[in-house]
């Protein structure tokens, strides 16, 4: 049934309740005029503009202002109330204050507005909804075309290529109508107005803006326009409800790959991250980072020392005993240390390797020079690191789930605020006697790992690629059948 016939079928629904509204919908409704229940009729018929399924506020059976309190409660709690291994999705219901606003849903004149304000309560909804409202009407023109052909090879600026410039053309025109401009659609070769259309677009997409295709510039390219729209509507149903932020916090955003320290809401710290790749991913994390060691060994977790470490022992043992590489085996109970240049290391296999790995502190230890401790049960931490080109790369998954920091010692000065004795100068030289030591902040500081693919940003929303799938799988909880919703909001006494 089309949207023009629902309405009119419940607008005439509406008026042969009319008579009786006080026991159809709840004495507080009887008040409202019947125009601003049929506002309310259509407010309901529209709640996909918030990034809600309008569906799930339909059950005919239902009296109009129960529908309208379902469809509240999701815009001031959030649809998704919880979500497995989402320890980053803090609903705080005290202070969302659900009842006050039914109580002013059932009070109001215009019950309409009630739910326009509900759905504008974050500071982002705004710039989301219009980013929403932008592409739900190119996915009603019928999206954006998919570009096909050779997509395993990189299509360099200057080139002619008539298979792939033309689609890309094609597909860059939906957002930037210049590509076309005084060129034909059909012209083969990949010109400086396209090129500059590519940088562009690689620039919002958070790719490395060379005007270079390839492998990941034709998979954001070829997104379809329903990912990205199931993508803010997951980011406006994240931001409802949420708890209140710790003043002092620090907060790593995994699929934007950025750390930042905030203190009474100002930015102290902005920096680059390396996080887990997407088959070792970072978990979400709600914990506190409560001590920095300097110059850290590295205890080698088993998955690491079977699937990363063990060929590169078998390739040159000697060199991996020279970067600080330390081979135990626990021999009657005893944990010993062995010499791997004395192993055959081909006997050994990701399902056999019965050694421990543990690298020294040094120049080359992969935990760099500075270990930040926050205590959970996955043994996650934040540190420095010595490949510091993977700052350079633009998505920066690389890591086995530990998060690595672009400008440790900025973070440290800052992790020893309210520590007098400790400065710069005494940062240097503990870092250079090369021994492990080990120092609790006097203010431990809220750490929050966090899966945001949709930021705001200066009032611009900005959209990173879904690395780990948990939009996809957060978008599946929101659209997910909830009738027992209708059933909890019940018309008021």
């Amino acid at each position: 049934m089309s949207h023009s016939k629902r309405f009119a079928r419940r607008t005439v629904m509406l008026g042969v309740a009319s008579v009786g509204l006080s026991a159809a919908v709840s004495p507080r409704a009887s008040a409202a005029s019947r125009t601003a229940l049929e506002n309310l009729a259509r407010r309901l018929e529209v709640l996909a503009e918030d990034g809600l399924d309008p569906r799930h506020y339909d059950a005919p059976s239902s009296a109009l202002m129960s529908r309208a309190e379902a469809a509240l409660r999701d815009l001031v709690l959030g649809r998704v109330a919880a979500l497995p291994g989402r320890s980053d999705i803090r609903r705080d219901a005290a202070r969302a204050d659900f009842p006050a606003w039914r109580d002013r849903l059932h009070a109001s004149a215009d019950p309409a507005r009630v739910l326009d304000q509900a759905a504008m309560l974050h500071a982002d909804a705004a710039p989301i909804k219009a980013a929403l409202a932008r592409l739900r009407a190119i996915a009603a023109r019928g999206g954006w075309p998919a570009i096909e052909g050779n997509l395993a090879s990189t299509l360099e600026p200057g080139s002619q290529d008539a298979a792939r410039v033309g689609q890309l053309r094609a597909r860059l025109a939906v957002f930037d109508p210049e590509v076309l401009r005084g060129a034909a659609a059909e012209n083969p070769v990949y010109d400086a107005r396209l090129e500059a259309a590519v940088r562009r677009f690689q620039a919002e997409e958070g790719l490395e803006a060379d005007g270079r295709i390839g492998r990941l510039t034709w998979a954001a390219l070829n997104t379809p326009v329903e990912a990205k729209i199931g993508q803010l509507r997951v980011a406006l149903d994240m931001r409802r409800g949420l708890a209140a932020p710790p003043e002092r916090r620090i907060e790593v955003n995994i699929p934007h790959f950025r750390l930042r320290l905030t203190d009474a809401e100002r930015v102290v710290q902005d920096m680059a991250v390396v996080v887990g790749r997407p088959d070792r991913q970072t978990p979400m994390l709600d914990v506190r980072l409560v001590a920095v060691q300097f110059n850290p060994p590295w205890g080698v977790p088993d998955r690491n020392a079977r699937e990363d470490l063990l060929p590169r022992f078998r390739r040159d043992p000697g060199q991996m005993q020279a970067m600080g590489y330390r081979l135990y085996q626990r021999i009657d109970g005893e944990l010993t240390e062995i010499d791997a240049t004395t192993l055959d290391f081909s006997a050994y296999s990701r399902d056999r390797f019965p050694f421990i790995i543990r690298q020294d502190p040094g120049e080359v230890n992969a935990l760099g020079k500075l270990k930040f401790v926050m205590p959970n049960r996955d043994d996650i931490f934040m540190h420095d690191t010595p490949d510091r080109h993977l700052f350079r790369r633009t998505e920066r998954a690389f890591s086995s789930g530990c998060i690595r920091l672009e400008r440790p010692m900025d973070l440290l000065a800052e992790a020893f605020t309210g520590m007098p004795a400790w400065n710069q100068e005494r940062f240097d030289r503990v870092l250079e006697t090369g021994n492990t030591q080990s120092i609790a902040l006097a203010r431990p500081i809220p750490v929050r790992l966090h899966y945001d693919t949709v930021m705001v940003e200066a009032g611009s929303v900005v959209m990173r690629r879904d690395i780990y799938g948990l939009d996809a799988a957060y978008l599946r909880a929101l659209d997910a059948p909830r009738s027992e919703r209708l059933a909890e909001a019940s018309p008021r006494p």
